[in-house]
């Protein structure tokens, strides 16, 4: 399938040298699964370096222009990076519509699986600018999307994790204090899934996955807020 690549290009503000790079991080996995003899790898290269150029883009701008402590700058970064904000970026930014799915994915209407799939596009979109040209670019590219809501986020106080939201409201409302349990895991070792429940005491409130047990955890959390109107 053709895509016009040069209209993702536009919505991303960047020009690429090698085109390919910025296709390689827009397939998807289970693409390949349909298309054995496409010539691009999955994304999942591109967006391990990307995560670790993103997490270099905003630690180095929270450094220099803040002199808060540690922790203060630790909780903004993990606010700015967490996978719901990378894709709601990616989908505002129209990524969706140029990813290399399979026609399984294509059709999931399940809300927390696109957004993982464009969190991690977002991810492996910002791998591609810096190996396509540099990391001065890719640092532009994460500002200018990314960075530019860290004002909201600390006027807002959206920094305050939905863990420590969520264990602070109930221990408010029934004096209980939220346990998390990991229901399953799936995926090779290296790129493992998580689906976490929180409970308050045998009853799960909400229930969260994520590639980590801590953003699973988060994101179980989240849900548990909004179901028990805590927000």
């Amino acid at each position: 399938m053709q895509r016009d690549i040069k209209k993702l290009e536009a919505n991303l503000g960047v020009r690429f040298k090698d085109k390919n790079l910025l296709r390689s991080a827009l397939v998807h996995r289970s693409y390949l699964n349909e298309h054995k003899n496409f010539t691009l790898e999955h994304n999942e290269r591109l967006e391990f370096l990307g995560d670790a150029v993103l997490e270099l883009a905003v630690t180095a701008y929270l450094y220099r222009r803040y002199s808060d402590p540690e922790g203060i700058l630790t909780n903004w970064r993990s606010s700015l990076v967490n996978g719901e904000r990378l894709a709601a970026i990616a989908e505002d930014l129209g990524v969706y519509n140029f990813l290399y799915l399979s026609k399984g994915e294509a059709k999931d209407s399940n809300k927390k699986a696109r957004q993982y799939i464009l969190a991690n596009a977002f991810e492996a979109i910002v791998g591609a600018i810096y190996l396509d040209q540099g990391f001065r670019a890719a640092d532009k590219f994460v500002r200018k999307t990314l960075v530019i809501q860290l004002g909201r986020i600390i006027k807002q106080k959206l920094y305050i994790d939905a863990k420590s939201r969520f264990q602070e409201r109930a221990q408010e409302q029934t004096g209980l204090t939220p346990y998390y349990k990991v229901l399953s895991e799936s995926g090779p070792d290296h790129h493992k899934k998580f689906v976490v429940g929180v409970f308050l005491e045998k009853e799960m409130i909400g229930k969260g996955e994520g590639y980590s047990k801590q953003s699973a955890q988060v994101q179980a959390a989240g849900q548990a807020l909004e179901k028990k109107g805590w927000q």
